[in-house]
């Protein structure tokens, strides 16, 4: 199926205007045809990398989600008390963006090195 530009943008607004700004381009460095050869060069940015409680905040769309985050973490002993009550503090006062920007789903894979 083909399309002329106009076509385009009057059905595709926002692929169209990506396509002309070069906005959310993504580099293509390699191709595979096998699948076990793609999972085994999965990226090593992230390899032995284990995500902490600020990593599982910045997954959360709402306060109530960090809130529960950190009283897992406490519960589990991946932090102490201390350290969930600074958390907890910061999310009260400042928001749970104050943490950083939110990790997308396949963050790790998106922001590997490759």
């Amino acid at each position: 199926m083909e399309f002329n530009r106009e076509t385009l943008k009057k059905m595709f607004p926002n692929l169209a205007n990506e396509l002309k700004t070069g906005e959310n381009k993504t580099d293509i460095n390699s191709v595979r045809t096998d699948m076990e050869d793609g999972e085994n060069a999965v990226s090593e940015r992230f390899a032995g990398y284990t995500p902490d409680v600020v990593d599982f905040i910045r997954r959360c769309d709402t306060t109530k989600q960090a809130e529960e985050i950190i009283v897992y973490m406490e519960k589990k002993g991946e932090i102490s008390h201390h350290h969930a009550e600074k958390l907890g503090q910061q999310l009260k006062e400042k928001g749970v963006r104050s943490f950083g920007s939110k990790k997308e789903e396949d963050y790790y894979m998106k922001h590997g090195e490759l």
